[in-house]
């Protein structure tokens, strides 16, 4: 009787010290909470609601100074802005061409940090290391630097075209071009693919790799069948955030790219100061942020797909 009355009394003391243990944890997580909210998803409600045609309000000033303001028609807005946007001759060369170079640059850039993690896993040596290390320079270079690099680089009187144009070979202008945005991509979200990649495919036991060794697979069976699926995780995770930091990029299009079609990263500041039609260029933010919300889901998959696997869920 009286053990009965010690373990009634021992698991409501663990209780409540779980229950002050789970108060104490949101209370230390609601300042950092509070912050995104005031500062982040606040404005993000602002913006939404100018772009419906939500005008009064914080959204007075900004509605008084642009041009081709639509106003709510309805009590829930109105699409005005959206058709404006969808309407518009530049929008569908713009989007083509931000859409393509996310995926032509983060398909390269994962392939080479796939081909180089995989050759360090496997084969590794010095030539591996100075491979990763050389990877990983640009992380230390600022991006505006790195752009205008490229742009002195690869432009008409650039490096290349007059290096090469002392023994007749006439190299092609690249600045000013999409391909120059995709190079100027790749330097730049290399190095975090890199270490996702790489740390990853590190993580796999070496018993697994040598078992299947033993059972007679070769390289290339190797890497499908073991390497890149138990590194799946990291190499999704470098994916999206790769794809995400490519959509919305402004200083390398804006250095890189051409002026028409552009990406809408340049686009959109176009529109609002430029055009000086900031209704339409939020229409066009959140089209950036519904492309990139869809690339997240793909994030939360992984995310979720791991902690099944660790058994946290």
């Amino acid at each position: 009787m009286a053990s009965d009355k010690t373990d009634v009394v021992t698991e409501s003391f663990e209780v409540k010290k779980a229950s002050k243990l789970s108060v104490l944890g949101f209370l230390m997580a609601l300042p950092p909470m509070l912050l995104v909210l005031c500062f982040v998803g606040l404005p993000i409600l602002i913006a939404f609601t100018f772009s419906l045609g939500f005008t009064a309000g914080p959204n007075r000033v900004v509605s008084i100074i642009g041009q081709e303001i639509h106003k709510k028609d309805h009590w829930w807005g109105t699409f005005a802005a959206y058709k404006d946007v969808f309407h518009d001759s530049r929008f569908p060369g713009d989007l083509r061409t931000t859409l393509l170079v996310t995926l032509i640059a983060t398909t390269l850039v994962l392939s080479m940090a796939l081909g180089i993690g995989i050759y360090q896993r496997m084969i590794g040596g010095r030539l591996a290391s100075i491979m990763t290390t050389l990877t990983l320079v640009p992380l230390f270079v600022p991006v505006v630097i790195a752009s205008w690099s490229i742009h002195t680089f690869y432009a008409g009187d650039g490096f290349m075209r007059t290096f090469l144009s002392h023994f007749g070979i006439d190299f092609p202008t690249l600045t000013s071009t999409s391909s120059a945005i995709v190079i100027g991509t790749i330097w730049t979200s290399l190095p975090f693919a890199i270490l996702m990649v790489t740390s990853g495919l590190q993580s796999v036991p070496d018993a697994l790799i040598e078992t299947a060794q033993d059972a007679g697979a070769g390289f290339f069976r190797i890497i499908r069948t073991v390497l890149v699926p138990l590194a799946l995780t990291p190499i999704v995770i470098a994916g999206t955030f790769t794809a995400i930091g490519i959509m919305g990029s402004f200083t390398i299009p804006y250095f890189l790219g051409p002026n028409q079609p552009t990406m809408l990263g340049v686009e959109i500041s176009n529109f609002f100061g430029s055009y000086n039609r900031p209704q339409q260029s939020i229409v066009m933010a959140f089209i950036v942020f519904a492309a990139a919300s869809g690339i997240a889901l793909i994030y939360i998959w992984a995310n979720v797909r791991s902690a099944k696997q660790s058994g946290r869920i």
